[in-house]
């Protein structure tokens, strides 16, 4: 079995609301290998963007532990690359290669000559070779997500986290970036963390899938979708299963409260 690259490790998560303390998740617990594409399922306010702001550092575990590598993850760091649902996530001013190339030398990863190689390889991968040279301003949403997918890779983490990054498209270009996010994976086969709610994006990018309770969240069920092409009966029965499953989640919650 492989080693586990990421371990969190009974995880509650806290923060101040306008009516006090607020518990996100509670005492959850999951592991990923290098290469896995996982994905974050709930409904709204389960906790899964927190989940992944805990994992890249933004947000401390009030109980439990993540480590990375065997190391607790306590602050931001650039071997975990973040790319939020937000189009406005590019510097205005700068090229798609100024972009790119910026956050490599800000982080300190790469001389100019090596971060300009590196930039140029992740925009290529992307396929925004022809557009290296505009600016975010004449780039379609989803050219942008492109842009920041690129930016992340290009840093060469060890985890890449997608908070809902295509929630904001249109159905038909978030067909396609979940298309473009799946070659890319062929091609690199990087590590990825994913949060979503819709269960169609789960099944499609997801190569396991946790399904977390509604509010506070906490891991209530693991499916395998390895494999699953949602467009096959195989993967429309996937989707009823999950439907159940999150179906006796709610119950449950709601008559445990």
């Amino acid at each position: 079995m492989a080693a586990a690259l990421l371990e969190v490790d009974g995880v509650t998560l806290r923060y101040a609301g306008e009516r006090g303390l607020v518990t996100a998740t509670e005492r959850v617990s999951f592991s990923i290998t290098e290469g896995e594409r996982l994905v974050l399922l709930g409904p709204s306010g389960c906790g899964k963007s927190s989940l992944l702001k805990a994992i890249g550092g933004y947000l401390a575990p009030a109980e439990g532990e993540i480590r990375l590598r065997g190391r607790r993850v306590s602050e931001p760091g650039p071997d975990r690359m973040m790319v939020f649902q937000e189009f406005d996530q590019l510097l205005p001013w700068k090229t798609v290669r100024g972009n790119v190339q910026f956050a490599l030398q800000a982080s300190g990863r790469a001389t100019a000559v090596a971060a300009a190689q590196r930039a140029d390889a992740a925009i290529a991968k992307v396929q925004l070779g022809a557009f290296a040279n505009a600016y975010p301003h004449e780039l379609s949403g989803g050219m942008k997500q492109r842009v920041a997918i690129a930016r992340g890779m290009a840093m060469e983490p060890d985890i890449l986290l997608m908070d809902e990054p295509f929630a904001a498209l249109d159905a038909m270009t978030r067909t396609a970036m979940q298309d473009e996010l799946l070659q890319l994976w062929q091609d690199t086969r990087f590590t990825v963390v994913f949060v979503t709610h819709s269960i169609q994006e789960a099944i499609r990018v997801g190569s396991r899938i946790l399904l977390l309770s509604p509010h506070p969240g906490r891991l209530k069920a693991e499916v395998n979708s390895d494999g699953v092409d949602r467009r096959l009966e195989d993967g429309r029965l996937l989707s009823e299963m999950i439907h159940l499953s999150l179906f006796a989640t709610a119950a449950a919650t709601s008559i445990e409260s």
